[in-house]
């Protein structure tokens, strides 16, 4: 018979009903792929109001790693990964380094599972991956960067307009002036050098990964890199890039239509995650098929 602080220690375990509920539909989705499942959820969508009051968290950032670190800790890595993402993206620093860490412990072996939405630098991982899992609601991004919330393949397209303008209307170049005098030091050197930085990224993760095995994966890579990584292209940050567009652009997607059976159970688990940062006072839900859970929270006033 266990003793109270054995039972104590039974019910944290357990947790509370939508951890319960969501941990059982999660050791279901494992026991049919027989593979590592680890959720990563934000709480964007759910609590917009508070990340516009200026709570931080919701994006993609190093604190990360310690959920990543946690929840990886005893997994039989034997058996691969399958990556849930729901994210609105996040730092490319961050980025880069649990890419990084993730290939250091997986290798190749990496499924990236998008139930619903995975932005921006949460494009660029799973980018990452030999295959993204993603259904006919699914939805990937543009990874350009963003600098002070402007895209910076805006400010490089702009900057690099006002130079030819200048450069054969000297009126139009008085009215270039006015605006490039409110540019801050560095501006365009920065965004310069961060556009460069996420393409170099992708193009590395892809043609190591993704499209290793093409007869020309630099050239595959490129082509993402071009529609994607182009603000000219993409138009918008938060353009939905559906999955019939990513397999167009030649990405390895698989589409959970053909498998009603998975399709059931990563649904379910979506759900699942989507009721708990609805329901708890969760901004990131980050957790793997054995309940362990590395969770940031906000305080309710």
């Amino acid at each position: 018979m266990p003793d109270w602080n054995s039972l104590v220690d039974e019910v944290q375990d357990a947790g509370a009903t939508h951890d319960i509920v969501r941990r059982k539909y999660l050791k279901r989705l494992q026991q049919y792929t027989k593979r590592n499942v680890i959720v990563y959820y934000s709480a964007w969508l759910q609590k917009s109001s508070l990340a516009r009051k200026g709570v931080s968290g919701f994006e993609i950032n190093d604190l990360d790693k310690n959920a990543l670190m946690a929840t990886i800790y005893q997994l039989d890595r034997d058996k691969g990964l399958d990556l849930f993402l729901h994210t609105p993206g996040g730092d490319i620093a961050a980025t880069e380094s649990l890419v990084d860490y993730l290939h250091s412990l997986f290798g190749e072996d990496i499924r990236v599972v998008v139930p619903q939405l995975a932005m921006s630098a949460g494009t660029m991982i799973a980018f990452a991956g030999r295959e993204i899992v993603m259904g006919k609601h699914s939805s990937l991004g543009p990874f350009d960067p963003q600098l002070g919330g402007t895209p910076v393949m805006a400010i490089i397209d702009e900057w690099n307009r006002a130079t030819e303008e200048t450069r054969v209307d000297s009126v139009r170049g008085q009215f270039w002036a006015q605006i490039i005098r409110n540019y801050p030091p560095g501006l365009v050197g920065s965004a310069e050098h961060l556009r460069d930085w996420a393409q170099s990224l992708v193009t590395k993760w892809l043609t190591e990964c993704m499209f290793k095995d093409k007869d020309d994966p630099a050239a595959c890579a490129k082509e993402v890199v071009d529609e994607l990584g182009s603000h000219a292209a993409t138009k918008a940050h938060n353009r939905h890039i559906s999955a019939q567009k990513a397999r167009d652009l030649g990405l390895n997607v698989a589409m959970l239509e053909n498998d009603q059976r998975l399709q059931e159970r990563v649904l379910t688990v979506h759900h699942a995650c989507m009721l708990s940062l609805s329901d708890q006072p969760i901004i990131k839900l980050i957790e793997n098929h054995n309940g362990i859970a590395y969770n940031q929270l906000y305080e309710l006033t």
